[in-house]
């Protein structure tokens, strides 16, 4: 038998246990890059393993509830990603066979030197997995989501919503993508479906994106459908200047560029702008990159209009990034609401008489989004709201709100039938008429 560390599927498991463990510990998940993983098909397996024992995190809490009664062991390295993955192959990847799940775990657990003491009780619990395999795969989908916030999203969007984003937790979201122009050849080549206005969804793809057809060209960006849509309501018209706050990665700048705006991108963090800089250059589109707080950016003359995608708990995008579930908690939220509201006042301030903001947030959180609304045209003076129609969104009338603002979320049917949901997001456009 060949040395633990030759092991075949030993070193994309290590990976993503060990990737696996910064997430739990508080780190945001990024998918494991060529850097770790040179192979292709190692890096889609690391990922795959990461992402679905991030995604079952509530069941397999309950799996450990009942096959580790005295709960995880602390300080033991990589132990408990460990454990997780090989619960999520075991439950819920059924083209790994289960030897190979046991084997590779257990050899995962003794390749780190804290973990490799409790090999036997990787063993053990992952044993008991596997015979009680039927009644643990049929854990409800309701422990998925934080009771705390299951109770906070049924509120605001009803409990057939909250059991619909539980669907959508588990599933693999499909890559979203904003065209430059219109291109009907280029979508066909790129085998993609449009969604609405620019946006095309590849349900499938077999190449990195790099070498997609169009990319090297500049002809498109990746970009959810539902980040795509708060850039459209801004309605730029060419040569109005526009801000865009809080910019990177820069899909909105992006947009807004390409609708001819003279655009500002501000943004705090000098590595965020270098990226946004990178994807300017590969789109062939310009904006003047401004790293700053917005906060204390003071423009030599007001804009015609601003958006602001401001920093928020993110928790629409748990398709994408299911690790928001758990490294979010109210305290966090209710500190974000403060600084929302603190942009919002500095963002308005920077409209000319007459000038347009949109705000928006990534949020499926009614502080953040409704009732940040609410605030704004209370606090703000001279503030009306500019209802969003629906012809904006190509007669699509489902995420508009009776007062004319959006929200999307997980649980909305696209247009046309189209599968795979989309993130939740919040969206208001606002008029300075003073």
């Amino acid at each position: 038998m060949p040395p633990p560390k030759f092991l075949p599927g030993l070193k994309p498991r290590l990976e993503a246990a060990f990737h696996l463990q910064k997430v739990l510990g508080g780190k945001p998940f990024a998918p494991i890059g060529p850097d770790r993983l040179p192979d292709p098909r190692d890096r889609a397996l690391a990922n795959r393993l990461a992402t679905t024992a991030l995604r079952r995190h509530g069941q397999i809490d309950a799996v450990f509830s009942a096959v580790l009664p005295k709960g995880v062991p602390q300080r033991a390295g990589i132990l408990e990603a460990v454990l997780r993955i090989g619960v999520a192959q075991l439950l819920y990847l059924g083209d790994i066979p289960a030897h190979s799940a046991l084997n590779l775990a257990v050899e995962s657990a003794r390749a780190d030197k804290r973990a490799g003491r409790f090999d036997r009780l990787v063993n053990g619990a992952l044993r008991t997995v596997q015979r009680q395999a039927e009644t643990f795969a049929a854990l409800p989908p309701a422990l998925l989501i934080p009771d705390w916030l299951a109770s906070q999203w049924s509120a605001a969007h009803g409990e057939e919503a909250v059991a619909r984003f539980a669907e959508r937790l588990v599933e693999t979201p499909p890559l979203d993508l904003t065209l430059k122009q219109p291109d009907a050849a280029l979508a066909t080549a790129l085998g993609g479906e449009r969604i609405i206005g620019p946006t095309l969804r590849l349900k499938e793809r077999e190449a990195a994106i790099p070498d997609l057809p169009g990319f090297a060209e500049g002809r498109w960006w990746v970009q959810d459908v539902s980040a795509a849509i708060p850039a459209r309501l801004l309605q730029v018209q060419p040569g109005e200047r526009v801000l865009d706050i809080c910019a990177a990665p820069g899909g909105k700048t992006a947009q807004l560029a390409a609708a001819g705006g003279e655009v500002t991108a501000l943004d705090i963090s000098p590595e965020r702008m270098q990226r946004v800089a990178a994807n300017l250059e590969r789109l062939q589109l310009g904006a003047e990159m401004v790293v700053g707080d917005a906060l204390a950016f003071a423009p030599a003359q007001p804009f015609d209009a601003i958006l602001l995608d401001a920093p928020c708990s993110a928790t629409g995008t748990f398709r994408r990034h299911p690790e928001v579930l758990r490294h979010r908690d109210q305290a966090g939220i209710a500190g974000r609401v403060g600084m929302q509201r603190r942009m919002l006042e500095r963002a308005y301030a920077m409209l000319k008489p007459g000038g347009r903001l949109v705000y928006c947030v990534c949020s499926l959180e009614a502080a953040e989004g409704e009732e940040q609304c609410a605030w704004a045209l209370d606090a703000l003076p001279g503030a009306r709201l500019l209802p969003i129609a629906g012809d904006e969104l190509e007669g699509w009338t489902a995420p508009l709100r009776p007062d004319g603002t959006l929200r999307l979320t997980p649980a909305l049917d696209l247009p046309g039938g189209v599968a795979g949901g989309l993130d939740g997001f919040f969206a208001m456009r606002l008029l300075r008429s003073a």
